[in-house]
């Protein structure tokens, strides 16, 4: 499940909560604007790709920024680095 945040609230709190307690395997949220809150996102905020992985019935996050490359046990063949992802976003703008 890969979500692209537009109402931070709902996708860092409402479905992430509700995508672990459904067992939801492994949730992204794609932060390509920086909106999410400082608890999720760092200080100071930047464009942050965060993947949640379910690790026995509760999630646990990597994020990836910059030139950090992507690692994701569902997609082990995927090869893109975060901002080639966040420039993805960017530019639908």
């Amino acid at each position: 499940m890969i979500e692209v945040v537009s109402n931070w609230r709902d996708d860092y709190y409402k479905k992430l909560g509700e995508y672990e307690q459904i067992g939801i395997k492994e949730y992204w949220i794609v932060d390509y604007l920086a909106i999410g809150g400082k608890k999720f996102i760092g200080n100071p905020k930047q464009p942050t790709i965060s993947i949640y992985q379910l690790v026995d019935g509760e999630y646990q996050v990597t994020q990836f920024r910059g030139d950090d490359r992507i690692v994701s046990p569902i997609f082990p063949q995927l090869n893109l680095i975060a901002q080639q992802i966040l420039q993805a976003g960017s530019s639908q703008l």
